[in-house]
Order: structure tokens, then C-alpha cells, then sequence
């Protein structure tokens, strides 16, 4: 299925290096070089490649984005291509002449990883001592600054019971959203799959109490690689006898869970475009090809469109169109990104009606 317009988010890895040892990292980052970094040039080529085909909101981000001395420069040219861009980072680089430069870069957003409510539990997630206070401090530089920031958070078995906490600090720091991560296993989370994953039965009952307090907090509130809520929101809302509308549930009326070669994709530090980057599965490389005929014809992205290849669960399920299923947890568990979400609870009704 050829795409019908281009991405809506691109999240680029400019670089693998970083300052942290996280747990779960995707990229499994480290304070080293990397070989095959794309220079300036090359990206900056890239981008107006892009923004001549579609105009996507750009991510920068890592490893730790920060650590790339031209990653003001690269920001302004994206801005000056009609690009929206934001930066996601670990927040414990940002002094105030850092944050000025991301504001006077035109970023229009900061991510910035908050993994517990503590300095305790955040540190020993992200391996470093003290990075709890330095990106929270972060956080503040960047409030001082004029730029708006949010907390993304990585759901694990270390954290579920300080999810309330997580959000009223997002709420006192006057973060603009906090967007939960459910854990999905790829680079480092691979070995932390069987100790830090949770459950089925408790990926349910977080995306449900996701759901009461998404009605309840004023931040922009999002549940990220947890395709399950969008079927969540469909089947709490007809409980309450109500639609679903952008006016009371925001982006999830008007969006599918998983995103993966349809709305969103992810190009490496080479410059390998996955379909997202917890899917570890290579479309085509931007150095190689124009980025927008990877994106239009490239068969793995061609065929993530395409709904009627889900298998399992997925393919039966009635919600598939709103939900999809991780791609990357499958692929994960199977082998195959179109097998059947692992981490669901849910039996589609074709199947109840037959008994299995």
C-alpha cells in the first residue's frame, strides 16, 4: 500500500553517544564514538530532501543529541525548511547558555527522560548518580528560557507504583505533557526484558488508570508504543455512552496506536530508515536513496500499511485499525512484525464467539 502522504514525525538519531548507561536504551548508547556518524553536510542535505517531499515534525535526538557541537546549526536549518522541530533528551546538559541556544534555535519542544519520581529511583535506571537532579534542573533552565518541555517516562516494573508521583511532578514543573513509553524490548531492554517488563494483565490495568487521569490533568497526556489504549479509549467510552472526540480524548480520537512506516519512521546515525526505532528492521538508506521514495516504496514500509498482513489476535481483532499491535514487541517475541501483539489481554470477539 503506497503511502497516501508522508510521515508526520521523524525521529533522527543524530548521533549513538551519550553520558548515561541506561537500562533500557534502544540505541545502547555509550560516552564513545560511533563509527559512520553522518557529518553536517550530509544532514543538512537530508533535510531539504525531506522538506521538499513532505513536512514532518523533526525529532533530534540520541543517544544524547547535546553532545553533537552542530546540533544548534542543524536545528535552525531543519526550522528554515519549514521543518517543526524538538529535541529529546536525557536534560542533564542543559546549563542556560544551552538553553538559550535550543530556544534560539527555533526547537519548538524538549523531551526530557524521567524514569522515576526520585533521585533513587530515576538514578538507578539510568545508571548515573545525580542525573535525576541535573535533568530536572534541565527542566527549569529551559522554563527560564521560554521553551516548552516534557517528561517522557518508560513504564517498568521499577516504576508502576510511582506513576501518580511522576505525574504531579510533571504537573509542579510545569511540563506541558508527560508522555508515557511502555517498555519495549530492543538494544539494552532486550536484557532487561524478563526482570523489568510488565505484565499483560498490568500493561491493562496502567493503560486504564492512564485513561481516568488523562480526564482529569490538564498536560498533554499520551501513552506511546501502547497501541492497546486506543482500543482502551473506544471501549471506555462506549461503556460511558459517549464518542470518542478530540474535544475530551485528544490525539488518541484522532490518531492509531502503533504508527510504525505509516505516520512516523526513524532514520539512525548511518542514516537507516526503520520503520520506528524500536523495530529493528531497515527500509533504506537516506545517503543511498531519496528519502521520499524509501518512504513511498520501500516493500517493509509498504507493507506495514496494509492491514490484512497482521496475523494472530491482531489480524482477528475488530480494533485492529485503531490499535495495530506493537510491531517491534511482536518482532521481538516471534521473529515476525506482523504476528500478533504479545502483551495484550484483549480476545477479539470473532474469536469469543468461537470459543478460543
Amino acid at each position: 500500500m503506497k503511502a497516501s502522504s508522508g510521515p508526520r514525525l521523524i525521529f533522527w538519531e543524530l548521533t549513538k553517544r551519550c553520558n548515561l548507561r541506561c537500562r533500557h536504551c534502544r540505541a545502547e548508547a555509550d560516552d564513545a564514538a560511533f563509527s559512520g556518524e553522518l557529518p553536517t553536510g550530509a544532514i543538512t542535505g537530508i533535510i531539504d530532501d525531506i522538506a521538499a517531499f513532505a513536512k514532518p515534525i523533526m525529532v533530534l535526538t540520541g543517544g544524547e543529541p547535546l553532545f553533537r557541537d552542530d546540533i544548534f546549526a542543524i536545528a535552525r536549518h531543519a526550522r528554515g525548511r519549514g521543518l517543526r522541530t524538538a529535541l529529546a533528551t536525557n536534560g542533564t546538559l542543559i546549563d542556560e547558555a544551552a538553553a538559550r541556544a535550543i530556544r534560539d534555535a527555533g526547537i519548538m519542544r524538549v523531551s526530557i527522560s524521567i524514569d522515576g519520581s526520585t533521585a533513587d529511583s530515576h538514578d538507578g535506571f539510568r545508571g548515573i548518580p545525580g542525573s535525576f537532579e541535573l535533568a530536572l534542573r534541565g527542566a527549569e533552565r529551559l522554563a527560564a528560557a521560554g521553551v516548552e518541555f516534557q517528561f517522557n517516562t518508560t513504564v517498568t516494573r521499577r516504576n508502576t507504583a510511582e506513576l501518580e508521583e511522576i505525574l504531579r511532578l510533571a504537573e509542579d514543573r510545569g511540563a506541558a505533557a508527560l508522555h508515557l513509553f511502555m517498555l519495549v524490548p530492543v538494544g539494552c531492554g532486550v536484557e532487561i526484558a524478563d526482570t523489568d517488563m510488565i505484565s499483560p494483565d498490568e500493561y491493562e490495568r496502567i493503560l486504564n488508570w492512564f485513561y481516568d487521569r488523562s480526564r482529569e490533568t490538564a498536560l498533554e497526556f499520551k501513552a506511546t508504543c501502547a497501541p492497546h489504549y486506543y482500543r482502551i479509549v473506544r471501549q471506555r467510552a462506549k461503556a460511558e455512552g459517549r464518542s470518542v472526540a478530540f474535544e475530551t480524548n485528544g490525539m488518541a480520537a484522532m490518531t492509531r496506536g502503533c504508527l510504525a512506516g505509516t505516520g512516523v519512521c526513524f532514520i539512525s546515525h548511518r542514516g537507516d530508515v526503520q520503520p520506528c526505532g524500536y523495530l529493528p528492521l531497515v527500509a533504506g538508506n537516506v545517503t543511498q536513496t531519496r528519502f521520499a521514495d524509501i518512504w513511498n516504496d520501500s516493500p517493509l514500509l509498504v507493507g506495514l500499511r496494509d492491514l490484512s498482513n497482521l496475523t494472530g489476535k491482531c489480524g482477528a481483532c475488530e480494533y485492529r485499525g485503531v490499535c495495530a499491535g506493537c510491531r517491534a514487541r511482536a518482532f521481538h517475541a516471534t521473529g515476525d512484525h506482523f504476528a500478533e501483539e504479545p502483551y495484550c489481554v484483549y480476545v477479539p470477539q470473532r474469536r469469543q464467539r468461537h470459543g478460543l
